[in-house]
């Protein structure tokens, strides 16, 4: 079933944080000028285990793999220059190429918050659970035999370890990158909620799941009195796949509804993010094949409908997506990995874009 967001009433008003204010356009070393950007920020988490986050998230999985650290560096001042402070990153991206070691990421993202002196300006966001069980073995998402799992142990050790690559004191966010059935729930919830009450992590979550388990998750969390699950990172966007028994890993409307129910009459608040919400360029570029099973009759008849809209508009078909997904009455938040900042600069546009009444049923419809 195709999942649709209707329109919120209004855009998020009130003060805004230092790094929410519009930032207005300056000039480069290079004679180029930046584009201002009104950021909005939100709250995640739930009770004291809560942290304000920028309404986009910047992706690093390719920071210091196929995305050079000087390019890094340059989309990471920029997102900040932006009002942008959360970011993304795990403890195994692109260890499945050859000579990945998965810590690049983490590494270079590190190395910038040391050069910048940004520890506390941004929000960190990393994953444990998907890393190499055996190093000397490959890593395949086809066939996770690999993964370390969410033991206690594991979940504690890599924790601290992506703490030390990051050189922060804390984690902002860490989720359980995929669900793992081998481990009880109890023990997995349980190191998560130790981890919050220890100080090492401010919200734990989950990622790569389906709703079903993290409802139970979090009544599990409840019953041992620890911090639940304050996030989910699922891949979603304006296109959603075919359904089939085996794909877990998207955003679906059941997710949707379970997030609205949160955050009332005493059930804590469960906030939603969307990776490659883009489809790597294959939303405006013919040449790049939809994936993620959204290459059928539905999906095509889609993109052909946000392009349509977005040449309206005199915006990109990307601008028009994101914008879909934080404007939403369930708001989630798209995490984006650009690799240059010219990319960067077209999605922080996407935070300036309201899609009035008339557009967005135009896109829930088609």
């Amino acid at each position: 079933m195709v999942w649709s967001i209707r329109m919120k009433s209004d855009r998020t008003t009130g003060p805004l944080t230092s790094y929410g204010r519009r930032v207005a356009p300056t000039r480069r070393a290079d004679g180029s000028t930046t584009r201002g950007v009104l950021m909005q920020h939100r709250t995640i988490g739930t009770g004291t285990a809560t942290v304000e986050v920028s309404t986009l998230c910047l992706g690093a999985m390719n920071f210091g793999t196929s995305t050079p650290e000087d390019t890094a560096f340059a989309i990471l001042d920029r997102f900040v220059e932006a009002g942008g402070t959360f970011v993304d990153t795990a403890n195994n991206y692109n260890a499945w190429i050859p000579g990945g070691h998965g810590r690049e990421s983490e590494d270079v993202l590190g190395r910038w918050i040391r050069s910048r002196g940004a520890a506390g300006l941004v929000r960190v966001a990393t994953k444990c659970g998907a890393g190499k069980k055996d190093p000397a073995l490959p890593l395949s998402g086809e066939a996770p035999t690999n993964f370390e799992g969410l033991g206690a142990d594991v979940v504690k050790r890599e924790a601290f370890e992506s703490m030390r690559h990051l050189g922060v004191d804390r984690l902002d966010v860490l989720y359980g990158h995929v669900d793992d059935r081998e481990t009880p729930l109890e023990e997995t919830v349980g190191a998560f909620g130790e981890l919050v009450a220890d100080g090492a992590v401010t919200v734990p979550g989950i990622s790569n799941v389906t709703v079903w388990r993290v409802v139970e998750a979090r009544a599990t969390a409840e019953r041992l009195g620890v911090a639940p699950y304050g996030v989910v990172q699922q891949q979603g966007g304006y296109l959603v796949p075919t359904q089939t028994p085996f794909r877990t890993n998207w955003i679906t409307g059941d997710l949707l509804d379970y997030a609205a129910s949160t955050g009332v009459e005493g059930r804590p608040q469960l906030a939603v993010v969307a990776y490659s919400p883009v489809l790597k360029g294959a939303l405006s570029r013919d040449d790049r094949p939809l994936s993620g099973g959204t290459d059928h009759v539905g999906g095509r008849h889609r993109r052909q409908v946000l392009r349509e809209v977005a040449h309206e508009l005199g915006v990109s078909p990307e601008r028009v997506a994101l914008a879909w997904l934080m404007g939403g009455e369930v708001p989630v938040v798209p995490l984006v990995g650009p690799s240059s900042v010219e990319q960067l600069d077209d999605a922080l546009a996407a935070v300036d874009l309201v899609l009035d009444d008339d557009v967005r049923a135009r896109l829930d419809e088609a």
